[in-house]
């Protein structure tokens, strides 16, 4: 079983529920090594001290504040963790909403939510209580030193804490140039529109998150198998420059949409 990131309690209202925190994601990521291409050697990174020039061993590393150009404070992760005990150790529920209040733009890292010791009762009744009205808890949780602002929301048989991004982590939309802004005022007609809509009808299905996997990460392995198993090192061909590669292409968007149509009724 995957290790406990964080242990403490739920709290909203008076209730305070014992948790443990653990992570949702499993990473698939392709841990490619840095390789100097002249002898084949790994390229690694070390940790140096400014001054010596000496590696630092990790059990010799504390985080340092800087202040007034170059004075430090040093902190261990001891005392980090203990700054402030009632944030660190509880899940503050401070609101309830619904959960398509909120814009899938704000959602960041999953984690799962198990009750901890004595706290199955309180968990299952709040899990049930956040199904039936179909809300979310807003809390605010400290996990490795930083705060964030999270929903908790039920999930299945058990909760998940969705940490979600704060206001001034996201860019503003104003920023860009979208294709109604700087006056410019481009509209799709009733034809493309009605087409787009029923390309979507016919496109509609449920949700089955087993139908997607990362076919990249499948099909670098596959190349990475194959140069294992032949040995060898195939060098692609550079692709051709094309007069033509920087013009803009013109899209005809009522034969785009038939054609997915008919694609999809097919």
């Amino acid at each position: 079983m995957a290790r406990p990131v964080w242990t403490g309690n739920i709290t909203f209202g008076l209730v305070n529920v014992p948790v443990v925190l653990y992570s949702a994601e499993r990473r698939a990521d392709l841990n490619l090594r840095l390789i100097d291409s002249r002898n084949d050697s790994k390229v690694r990174y070390e940790r140096v001290n400014d001054e010596t020039g000496q590696e630092v061993p990790w059990d010799k590393i504390v985080k340092g504040y800087e202040y007034d150009g170059g004075n430090l404070v040093l902190l261990s992760d001891d005392e980090l963790e203990h700054a402030s005990p009632e944030l660190t150790r509880t899940i503050d529920v401070e609101q309830f909403v619904s959960a398509a209040d909120i814009d899938p733009i704000y959602y960041d890292k999953p984690y799962y939510l198990l009750p901890g010791k004595g706290g199955a009762k309180g968990y299952a009744l709040l899990r049930d209580a956040l199904e039936d009205s179909e809300r979310v808890g807003l809390a605010t949780v400290v996990i490795r030193t930083r705060q964030y602002v999270a929903a908790l929301r039920p999930h299945g048989d058990g909760m998940v804490l969705q940490l979600l991004r704060y206001e001034q982590e996201l860019r503003d939309l104003k920023d860009f140039d979208m294709p109604e802004s700087e006056g410019r005022k481009i509209k799709a007609s009733k034809q493309e529109r009605d087409m787009a809509m029923q390309l979507i009808e016919g496109m509609t299905d449920k949700w089955d998150p087993e139908r997607y996997h990362d076919e990249y990460h499948d099909a670098v392995m596959k190349l990475i198998q194959d140069k294992i198993a032949s040995g060898e090192t195939d060098v692609a061909e550079p692709r051709e420059e094309s007069e033509d590669d920087d013009e803009p292409a013109t899209i005809n968007f009522i034969d785009v949409l038939r054609r997915s149509v008919e694609h999809t009724s097919g």
